[in-house]
């Protein structure tokens, strides 16, 4: 008998897929998306205006804001760079604080700075997995100037870094990074819900760094997700090499904004394997897992923060890390002495 969430995670998976189809596919989205389309870029239009032309307030805080985001709807790789940029600045003697909305999480009437024992349903699943990786605070709510203001009450960070904060513009900032899909790029380069942009594709023109994931065009700032280890959930002290999967009977799951990617990065080692996706931010639980039954079961480390609840010996996780080119952080650093007089800095 069906589980009582069974039915609306398998209604937004095919929700989820049937505009996949249209927004990557070669499917034409139709004239009713097409005519909503318009709405939402005329809405987003008028929404910058708004803000650039004075009429709705943008703070600007006393520390320097590096803002983390991309164009489309899903993934991107905004969590990895973010990581790379918390721990590039600290070598550089800076002290970071990361603001996010907590998309997944609870809604919170004031910020949350995730601490040692928040859960992915507290905060979100990317906060918690940014606060376990980088040992920087992190702190969710929906406005990110007003999360930005507790980091600094509370901590001693002078430089915030906004995951997933392009288009928020109340928070003022001082350098931009967006983040490009190498392989999908902007689809079929339609706005909401036609498309899977939420700002047209000449916003890129007015931000300060164009990273893209994977790949990218010559002379584009590339960068690459290295991970060929895979992370037992009960045992995080056993850690096995991906390869050492490879002829076995294996599973893996994702709940992310782009699955693909992330079985593709196991079968190029040499995995075969049984794939399920699930909807992206997806809240775990312990049955959703017993499909697999003793086989192993390969996760993205998004997913592994909501599953430690119910770990076993044939859950693994596979953590990677960004790899940008030499040259970016010698350019992220000529932004920040270039764009941040007057202001603290390390």
């Amino acid at each position: 008998m069906p589980r009582p969430n069974d039915a609306a995670v398998s209604l937004q998976r095919s929700a989820s897929n049937w505009l996949q189809s249209r927004w990557y596919g070669q499917r034409d989205p139709g004239l009713l998306l097409r005519s909503l389309e318009s709405i939402f870029r005329k809405a987003v239009t008028l929404r910058q205006a708004a803000y650039l032309g004075g009429k709705k307030p943008i703070e600007r805080l006393p520390v320097p804001v590096i803002v983390v985001g991309n164009l489309t709807v899903g993934g991107t790789g905004k969590t990895p760079l973010t990581l790379w940029l918390a721990d590039f600045l600290k070598q550089q003697g800076y002290r970071p604080g990361i603001v996010s909305r907590g998309y997944g999480g609870r809604k919170h009437r004031q910020p949350l700075i995730v601490g040692t024992d928040t859960t992915a349903e507290e905060a979100g699943d990317e906060p918690v997995l940014m606060a376990h990786h980088s040992g920087c605070p992190v702190c969710v709510f929906p406005q990110r100037a007003e999360a930005a203001r507790a980091l600094l009450a509370a901590t001693d960070c002078n430089l915030i870094l906004a995951d997933d904060g392009l288009q928020h513009y109340a928070l003022g900032r001082d350098i931009e990074i967006a983040v490009v899909d190498g392989v999908r790029g902007f689809g079929n380069g339609h706005c909401l819900p036609a498309g899977p942009l939420r700002e047209p594709p000449e916003r890129l023109a007015s931000v300060d760094l164009v990273v893209h994931s994977g790949t990218g065009p010559a002379g584009s700032l590339v960068m690459t997700l290295l991970g060929d280890t895979a992370v037992n959930l009960l045992d995080p002290g056993q850690r096995r090499p991906l390869a050492s999967f490879a002829g076995q009977r294996a599973h893996a799951i994702a709940g992310i904004g782009h699955p693909q990617r992330f079985f593709e990065h196991l079968r190029e080692y040499g995995l075969t394997l049984e794939p399920r996706v699930f909807p992206d931010h997806h809240a775990y639980r312990r049955d959703d897992l017993a499909f697999a039954g003793t086989a192993s079961v390969l996760m993205t480390e998004k997913d592994a923060v909501k599953c430690q609840g119910f770990s076993a010996p044939n859950l693994w996780y596979v953590p990677v890390a960004a790899r940008l080119p030499a040259g970016f952080g010698e350019q992220l650093l000529t932004q920040l002495r270039t764009k941040t007089h007057g202001q603290e800095t390390a």
